[in-house]
């Protein structure tokens, strides 16, 4: 008799257990950036281990992006080092944020997280002097939006292809900007990507080095961002 009410309270846990995670919500991923986010297929290793974590029913993935554009298309308040704007300021974060918002409507949201591969722009055209200030000034502007403040930030720093700034001036300026936002608050981090650019690209070239990723690299990327986000996500909820 003991032994029937035992297994019936431990069925009651279970299942209080269950239908709580349920009402808890969905955890979201946002991921976004230029030419090496636009390269990950998600389907090949983020989502699968982000899936494998979480559950397949518990989980919203958002990704827009687009090859070869500064940091200004995302965040609205960017200025130039001589305080100039452009022309298109915020355009692609206001189609990205279309796309979250349409994939949201009517759920529960329980953790967001906020996961970025972009700077090859930005460091091409000398504007690392305010790439700090621009990419903080993202991550608030989309606290803003969701009206959240513990969404997690995954950064994929830029890879070892111009580590002597000859071609892009900036390079390495902006790879550390990128390692010291990602190491300034609990909830973000960073991605090493300098052993994914090796290999062959997705035409079947042998690269070395190379501004973009090799189709192995990316498949890495991939892992490397999930892993971020997961190890984010569980020390920060769980």
């Amino acid at each position: 008799m003991i032994l029937k009410s035992l297994l019936f309270s431990l069925l009651l846990v279970f299942f209080f257990y269950s239908c709580h995670s349920e009402e808890e919500g969905k955890h979201l991923f946002i991921l976004s950036g230029q030419s090496n986010m636009v390269g990950l297929n998600l389907e090949q290793s983020f989502t699968p281990n982000i899936e494998s974590e979480f559950g397949k029913d518990r989980v919203i993935i958002v990704k827009d992006a687009l090859g070869s554009q500064p940091i200004s298309r995302w965040y609205k308040n960017w200025r130039s080092p001589e305080g100039m704007v452009t022309a298109k300021t915020g355009d692609l974060y206001n189609r990205l944020m279309k796309k979250v918002n349409d994939s949201t409507k009517g759920q529960k949201i329980k953790t967001v997280t906020f996961i970025w591969m972009q700077g090859e722009r930005d460091a091409r055209m000398k504007f690392g002097d305010v790439y700090e200030k621009s990419l903080r000034g993202l991550y608030e502007q989309l606290c803003n939006d969701l009206e959240r403040t513990d969404i997690n930030f995954v950064i994929g720093r830029l890879n070892d292809f111009d580590m002597k700034n000859e071609k892009w001036p900036h390079w390495t300026m902006v790879r550390d900007i990128q390692v010291k936002v990602g190491e300034s608050n609990p909830r973000f981090t960073w991605v090493n990507t300098d052993n994914l650019n090796d290999g062959f690209n997705i035409k079947g070239k042998k690269i070395e080095n190379d501004l973009h990723m090799s189709v192995n690299g990316y498949k890495t990327l991939g892992k490397y961002f999930a892993e971020g986000a997961i190890r984010l996500i569980k020390q920060n909820v769980y």
